[in-house]
């Protein structure tokens, strides 16, 4: 039987997990003053994104959406990365928990 030392076996996940990070379109959304901006996000459709929120609040905010099945807390002054999809056509709508009254908004995946 063929051992692998832990270090290679370390080494092999690493590399074989790049493919699934690799080359996914980034965007961005920036919380300021209780409010995302922008506030509609346009994302291509069936393909897995890379969602960067940047919170410019000196307050934390929680990015949720029931229909993308993400929550993320982002510190203020912080920066978060959020994996979604990959998305059938349509519109999700997002909130920030902590001010949910201002801060909203949308993903359109086409």
């Amino acid at each position: 039987m063929m051992r692998i030392s832990p270090p290679v076996f370390l080494v092999f996940c690493l590399l074989s997990s790049l493919p699934a990070f690799a080359g996914k379109p980034e965007f961005e959304l920036v919380i300021r003053q209780h409010l995302f901006e922008p506030a509609v996000v346009v994302i291509p459709a069936n393909i897995k994104i890379k969602l960067w929120v940047k919170n410019e609040d000196p307050t934390p905010e929680e990015f949720e959406s029931y229909e993308l099945n993400r929550e993320k807390v982002i510190l203020g002054g912080r920066r978060a990365v959020i994996f979604i999809g990959p998305l059938p056509p349509g519109e999700y709508p997002f909130f920030g928990e902590f001010n949910p009254k201002s801060a909203q908004g949308k993903i359109i995946a086409e």
